[in-house]
């Protein structure tokens, strides 16, 4: 007797099961698993294009699922613009090796009407496959998705729901045991979302935890989040919160510097001696003193993925005064949101006079400008509601030189003007008229 021909299957995604109401970045269990969201979120708004009561909003992220299906063959997503927002364009990718690596499928779609419309995508790989959906460009024009269709043979209890991957894939967690780069929850870390959260202001670049993007590459410490560049050596930009808890423990500076042996194969590991006799220091981005809950908390400051080429004038001087500034402020009852990165090459150390561009046989950027901004709020909930345009947000760029003046007053700047030499959208989570009021203001540094 020949064996029963398989069983077609059609699973639909339709998004009514899960709530995820902001654009930070966040995991959400819906109906057929657990799918992650970056600047994307699951609107229910009269302006929402959807079919019943919930469509994803995506406006410039990506979301896609945290776990594979197999026997498919055919992909169908409805979509359309989201209320008067101007054209933008989406791109459908998928990954056959449990989201390590990402492959773009079919052509890019432009959204120009406010009606959902469906396109589908044929599927020929014969294995597990998961996809993801990519807003194309930078804009911040948003694009609603609705009803995910799954098409192909096979018993849909073996095919999806029982292969999330998610501690290795696209939800962006990186785990780590600091040091070493091992798993490690992070039991003392800021939650994962909501308040407190380590991304709550958005995710400046789009980062992504895809090897697609290693230039940008998204990588979550659970007691920070970056974005880091493989090619650079460093991380573009680093973001935490910062509260009492974080800096009343009992933990002492550990100084056990190491490689982040989490990074994808095949990428150089900078070492805790790559910047041994190169005139600069091993500049933290989330400072050790700002992780003292834990020993684990205070050792993963000390990964090399957190570190740059830092002037030790500008590391030890005019940097740590900002960091014990900011942690004055958390003493005397606030909470502070901080985002900390550097761009450019060439900076001076104290080896010499000369401007350095790379160290480590040129393995490692020298950068030649570190910023921060911090978001200062009274201690209390509902945090991303309580900025408004009064809210204190300091703004910081300085030259990566020996020669800086020790007060870090003197390079305030504006959210904005950090924006115009990055290309960074910083506190994108903010309604727009609010980032327009605290980001073009400069703090008097009082």
């Amino acid at each position: 007797m020949p064996p029963p021909a398989p069983t077609p299957y059609s699973i639909v995604e339709d998004f009514e099961s899960g709530t995820k109401g902001a654009y930070a970045l966040d995991s959400v269990q819906l109906t057929t698993g657990k799918w992650t969201f970056n600047d994307a979120l699951i609107g229910n708004l009269p302006q929402d294009a959807k079919n019943g009561a919930k469509s994803v909003r995506l406006r410039n992220g990506y979301f896609g699922m945290n776990f594979d299906i197999s026997g498919l063959t055919k992909l169908y997503v409805k979509h359309a613009k989201y209320g008067s927002d101007p054209a933008s364009s989406w791109m459908l990718l998928a990954s056959t090796d449990g989201g390590k690596t990402y492959a773009q499928l079919g052509n890019n779609i432009t959204e120009t009407t406010t009606t959902l419309i469906t396109d589908s995508f044929t599927v020929t790989s014969t294995g597990k496959i998961r996809f993801q959906i990519k807003k194309v460009g930078s804009n911040t024009n948003r694009i609603n998705l609705d009803d995910i269709t799954f098409k192909g043979t096979g018993d849909p209890m073996l095919v999806i729901g029982s292969t999330d991957t998610t501690p290795k894939d696209t939800t962006n967690t990186t785990t780590v045991t600091p040091g070493r780069g091992t798993p490690n929850n992070g039991a003392d870390a800021p939650p994962a979302s909501g308040d407190n959260s380590n991304l709550l202001f958005g995710n400046p670049s789009g980062a992504q935890a895809s090897t697609v993007m290693p230039e940008n590459y998204l990588i979550d410490q659970h007691y920070y989040i970056e974005s880091y560049s493989m090619t650079r050596g460093t991380p573009n930009w680093v973001s935490w919160h910062l509260d009492n808890t974080n800096i009343t423990g009992a933990a002492s500076r550990q100084d056990n510097f190491a490689a982040f042996t989490g990074l994808p194969n095949g990428w150089y590991q900078v070492q805790n001696n790559s910047y041994t006799g190169s005139g600069f220091d091993r500049g933290h981005n989330c400072p050790s003193g700002d992780r003292t809950s834990s020993t684990d908390a205070n050792s993963a400051t000390f990964l090399m993925t957190n570190m740059i080429p830092q002037a030790p004038q500008n590391n030890q001087q005019t940097w740590e005064g900002l960091e014990s500034y900011l942690r004055t402020q958390v003493l005397s009852g606030n909470e502070v949101y901080i985002i900390m990165g550097s761009y450019g090459s060439g900076g001076v150390g104290s080896a010499s006079a000369a401007t350095v561009t790379t160290i480590n046989n040129g393995k490692v950027n020298v950068p030649s400008n570190v910023w921060k901004v911090a978001v200062i709020l009274p201690v209390g909930s509902g945090d991303l509601s309580r900025v408004t345009a009064s809210t204190r947000v300091i703004a910081v760029n300085t030259p990566n030189i020996n020669s800086i003046n020790p007060d870090w007053k003197q390079y305030i700047v504006t959210v904005r003007d950090i924006e115009n030499v990055t290309g960074y959208n910083l506190l994108s989570a903010l309604p727009q008229a609010v980032q327009d009021a605290v980001e073009t203001k400069k703090d008097p540094g009082n």
